[in-house]
């Protein structure tokens, strides 16, 4: 097979794996997903993370800032959220491009836990200065931190149970 050949399967691969992944974090924020009554500026704490968690560490943070940004923006789009699409699509990008860069090609457990780590902290400040400008206030966005450590906590324990299994699963498939 040329090296051309290769490329163009690889690229087609990753288009395939972007458009899957990309789909299943908007079905897991849209249906699997438990609205906030207790915050004072709502939320929503879904697993649309584990998705995307999942993909950038299996295939990298393109397809982790990919499928992520775009999931989640369309979710808020598509969901009346639709004031939060730009912060959402910067914040949850970054979040899907950390965790790609740290974990990718890594396959140890304590990476995966940095990643994670790291992306919680992306959220917490991310989505904590996309309130601050939305509601011209510093003090109300911090009503939506536990929601944000619940969120990526509950998404990060179910990745790391996964992620094993996905790996034996995927180990075949490069990008």
């Amino acid at each position: 097979m040329t090296t051309q050949i290769k490329k163009q399967n690889s690229t087609v691969l990753l288009l395939t794996l972007t458009a899957i992944m990309t789909a299943m974090v908007y079905v897991f924020t849209a249906f699997v997903n438990i609205k906030l009554p207790i915050t004072a500026n709502g939320g929503l704490v879904h697993l649309g993370n584990v998705p995307l968690f999942i993909g950038a560490i299996l295939f990298g943070k393109k397809l982790g800032a990919i499928s992520g940004g775009i999931g989640m923006a369309l979710f808020d789009l598509l969901s009346g959220w639709t004031l939060w699409a730009p912060f959402t699509l910067i914040i949850v990008a970054a979040m899907g491009w950390v965790v790609g860069a740290v974990a990718y090609n890594r396959r140890k457990p304590l990476y995966y836990l940095l990643a994670l780590i790291a992306a919680l902290v992306i959220k917490i400040i991310g989505y904590y200065i996309a309130e601050a400008i939305i509601f011209q206030n510093p003090i109300v966005p911090l009503s939506s931190i536990p929601g944000n450590i619940v969120q990526i906590t509950v998404a990060s324990v179910i990745t790391l149970a996964l992620i094993h299994p996905l790996e034996k699963l995927t180990k075949f498939i490069k990008l």
